[in-house]
């Protein structure tokens, strides 16, 4: 992918644009339940975040900084303005702003990481064949559900198929990137990888299916049609780059 491939604002464009449009969707499941979080500091806020992370890391402190006393400032005054519930919106702004904005971010830094390209191309796969796996075993066989009101559709033995698979490809990968590409990894370090990835990052799906559930919705969006929105489409990579860039910057 392009992307990836070339990084810098290319790369920044691309990601900017799910994780932004993701915290646009998030503010909309908040309003659909009658609760008012600010769209421009949620969605405006999240931009600055990323970019902020993407071109001047080093102003990252100050800028979050700054949008959380913003956000506050704002429902201050909605909260004079006869809005009872603003100590709740302000919240849910600042509970986007974090996850979507700070965490979020972290598929910037992925790619900011020396051979960056190489460790996108390494850890999202993992995570979308892991998912690919568990769902294609959980619909046929699925037959004990994980978290029957969160997620009723997600079975044990789905999420323990796509763990196998995540794991398996976590070893081809290593092995790949480090025969044909930049990367040194040896096999055994690939397949933990791809188990803490597969075994974790499922949390994320279901961290976006919460909101879902709060929001009485199916899908985040209809971005995809047949297949949701933005945040259903990073909902896992979201955790994924989070833990990945810890597993990089430590262990290699």
């Amino acid at each position: 992918m392009p992307a990836i491939l070339f990084g810098g604002v290319l790369y920044f464009m691309f990601i900017s644009f799910f994780v932004v449009t993701a915290s646009w969707e998030y503010v909309h499941m908040f309003r659909a339940i009658k609760f008012e979080p600010s769209i421009y500091l949620t969605v405006g806020g999240t931009f600055v975040i990323l970019a902020v992370r993407a071109f001047w890391p080093q102003f990252i402190e100050f800028g979050f900084l700054a949008l959380i006393l913003s956000a506050m400032t704002y429902h201050l005054f909605e909260y004079e303005r006869g809005r009872n519930e603003a100590a709740l919106d302000l919240v849910i702004t600042l509970g986007g702003l974090a996850y979507l904005g700070w965490v979020g971010g972290y598929m910037i830094d992925l790619r900011s990481l020396p051979n960056g390209g190489w460790w996108v191309m390494f850890i999202f796969p993992v995570v979308w064949l892991a998912d690919s796996g568990a769902y294609s075993i959980g619909a046929r066989y699925g037959k004990h559900q994980m978290f029957p009101r969160l997620s009723p559709r997600k079975s044990w033995e789905g999420y323990w198929a796509g763990v196998l698979m995540g794991t398996l490809y976590g070893g081809f990968f290593a092995f790949a990137y480090t025969k044909f590409g930049p990367l040194h990894v040896q096999i055994w370090q690939g397949v933990l990888i791809g188990f803490v990835l597969s075994t974790v990052t499922t949390l994320g799906d279901l961290a976006e299916s919460l909101f879902k559930r709060e929001a009485l919705i199916k899908d985040s969006g209809n971005l995809f049609p047949g297949h949701g929105g933005a945040f259903d489409r990073i909902d896992s990579l979201i955790w994924a780059a989070a833990i990945g860039v810890y597993i990089v910057k430590y262990f290699f």
